[in-house]
């Protein structure tokens, strides 16, 4: 069993009270972790630490930072071997999916590192004499970072590196269902030499979660909120927000569409779909859900990724022996269910897969799925992906947008212009020709449209979402006044 305190102010502390919960392991049931349970009050101080860090932090110059920051990908990277065990206690992860987190997070912590000398305003023509008009960047003071436990190590990096590079102090909420994966991260950034109150992570009871993110957002020292996780939430995180005036970045839920045209690789299109719709269970924003393939092509299509997904194994992800690990929780597993039996009973038909043993649950393909089905429009979040018929690109472009989603998406096509043009007319915040639906770099503008959310993550685009732009001017010489 892990155990973990709250952070902050570079201190190891407990809870008010003493307040502490547990996350079980999704296979075994047994206490993975047992994690500080930070009240209303612990929340306001590691916002208060924040604060008190920020006017030494922001003044630090870009090398200073970029050392630092690059200290703490070689430590985050360290300690894979940690990261690995305690996702797969607290999450049911594979060592693969674990180990590639850890690669993918110190790269956001190095392409973080980068940006610090990129942060650039300009110089804005004035129609006053003698005025030099700047559009000037600078930090905003505390941003708040809430990650969730589907790619844990990523995902929490990424509510850090970016506003950390760019001169803010930050307070991560740490994921009830990984608590002791998301402490590890500030406590990588910490043995990095990060200042007190630089970084701070709090972890909190389910049951009281909205009062901490209340206490989070409100607190006045906050300037900026980044969340990722479900559509649901990111509406309520939107609107206590926007109670208080203060911009947030949203990156949700997704339905991702994998167009196969009728001239695509249909070998490079099922390694790409089974890629997408299978690697940690489904359970990644960006996974897979829909395979949008033209019916001049469906038939083979659809053969060959059944015998494709029959293949994929299922265990037990400490044994580190097969290619899907465990779910996180049992109503993963009911919920997929559900879906499929409301799809077969309305006419869909089952051609891999349908076989689950508490959370390990085999890859599930559902051919002939039409509107109508819960599965259709409804996402999934586990091991199951759905092949929709379509004739021609002006089908496949309307049901690949028949959803209230746009993170992700994909298309498959040999005639590389109409692939584009098709890429061109979905909406998604990401789309690729001949490539899976998932796929990250830390350099990349990432994030969604419509219920996906808004904002984007990575490289300079991040720089627009934790600076604020100032116009700021200097007065040389007499300037004429009408009285």
């Amino acid at each position: 069993m892990f155990t973990t305190d709250l952070l902050v102010a570079n201190a190891d502390r407990p809870a008010a009270g003493g307040a502490t919960f547990d996350r079980n392991n999704p296979m075994t049931g047994e206490v993975a972790t047992r994690a500080a349970a930070a009240s209303v009050a612990d929340a306001r101080a590691a916002c208060d630490a924040a604060a008190t860090a920020f006017p030494a932090w922001s003044a630090l110059g870009p090398g200073a930072r970029r050392k630092l920051l690059n200290a703490a990908a070689d430590a985050l990277e360290a300690r894979t071997a940690e990261f690995i065990a305690l996702m797969a206690a607290e999450t049911g992860a594979t060592a693969g999916w674990a180990g590639f987190n850890c690669m993918l997070a110190a790269n956001m912590l190095r392409e973080a590192a980068s940006m610090t000398t990129q942060i650039a305003g300009e110089v804005i023509p004035s129609d006053v004499p003698g005025s030099l008009a700047m559009g000037h960047r600078q930090p905003v003071g505390v941003v708040v970072g809430m990650a969730p436990w589907n790619a844990p190590v990523i995902l929490g990096t990424r509510a850090l590196a970016m506003p950390l590079a760019c001169g803010n102090t930050v307070v991560m909420k740490a994921s009830e269902l990984c608590p002791g994966t998301h402490r590890l991260i500030g406590t990588v950034l910490r043995d990095a030499g990060l200042p007190a109150g630089a970084v701070n992570v709090i972890s909190n009871a389910p049951q009281d979660a909205a009062a901490v993110v209340e206490a989070l957002i409100a607190h006045p020292a906050v300037r900026r909120i980044n969340f990722t996780g479900s559509s649901r939430v990111g509406r309520i995180i939107a609107m206590k927000a926007a109670e208080h005036l203060k911009p947030v970045l949203l990156e949700l839920g997704g339905k991702a569409p994998l167009v196969v045209l009728d001239d695509a690789d249909l070998d490079e299109a099922v390694n790409a779909a089974a890629f997408g719709a299978f690697m940690n269970q489904g359970q990644i924003c960006m996974s897979t859900e829909r395979i949008v393939v033209d019916e001049a092509v469906a038939d083979e299509f659809v053969r060959r990724f059944a015998a494709k997904a029959n293949s994929l194994t299922v265990g037990d992800p400490r044994e580190g022996k097969a290619v899907l690990g465990s779910v996180v929780d049992l109503s993963t597993v009911e919920r997929v269910q559900a879906m499929l039996e409301d799809a077969i009973a309305q006419g869909a038909r089952l051609v891999a897969g349908g076989t689950s043993d508490g959370t390990l649950m085999s890859a599930h393909v559902l051919d002939h799925v039409k509107p109508g089905m819960r599965i259709y429009g409804e996402e999934s979040f586990g091991p199951i992906v759905t092949v929709v018929r379509v004739r021609g690109v002006d089908e496949a472009v309307r049901v690949a947008n028949d959803t209230e989603y746009g993170l992700s998406s994909a298309v498959f096509g040999r005639d590389v212009t109409r692939a584009l043009d098709v890429a061109r007319r979905i909406e998604s915040g990401i789309c690729h020709v001949n490539g899976p639906t998932v796929h990250d770099e830390a350099q990349m503008p990432f994030g969604g449209v419509k219920a996906s959310g808004y904002g984007r993550f990575g490289g300079k685009a991040a720089i627009a979402e934790f600076t604020e732009l100032r116009w700021i001017t200097v007065q040389s010489g007499h300037r004429h006044y009408p009285f």
